[in-house]
């Protein structure tokens, strides 16, 4: 069974940093193409960034630049750095595979709020 769990979420300004961590069990992170999401409400789930097995990376323009996604394939963890936080980028941010299906689950995500 596959279970996603994001962390590292919370209130900062605009202009500062977090990091957002994903943690894999039931799936091996490096053998699939995974990706950041957001869901800000009312909204469906955005494709913020992913990165596929080999490591190539792809962003939304709206954050190119500004977030970094990475993977620690011996923690079998994916990462998020976000820097130059807007106030836009507040949302609630999952990880899931870059093509997910109805039977790939959502996490309980982390919320990252943005204050102007």
């Amino acid at each position: 069974q596959v279970q996603l769990v994001e962390s590292g979420g919370g209130l900062v300004q605009a202009g500062g940093s977090l990091r957002l961590s994903c943690r894999a069990s039931g799936i091996i992170l490096s053998s699939n193409s995974m990706g950041w999401y957001r869901q800000a409400p009312g909204n469906q789930h955005e494709l913020v960034a992913a990165m596929t097995s080999t490591g190539s990376t792809i962003y939304v323009d709206s954050v190119k630049g500004r977030f970094t996604i990475s993977r620690d394939n011996a923690k079998n963890t994916m990462y998020l750095q976000m820097n130059s936080l807007k106030p836009e980028d507040t949302a609630v941010y999952y990880c899931n595979k870059r093509f997910y299906t109805s039977y790939d689950s959502w996490g309980q995500g982390t919320q990252v709020t943005v204050s102007s």
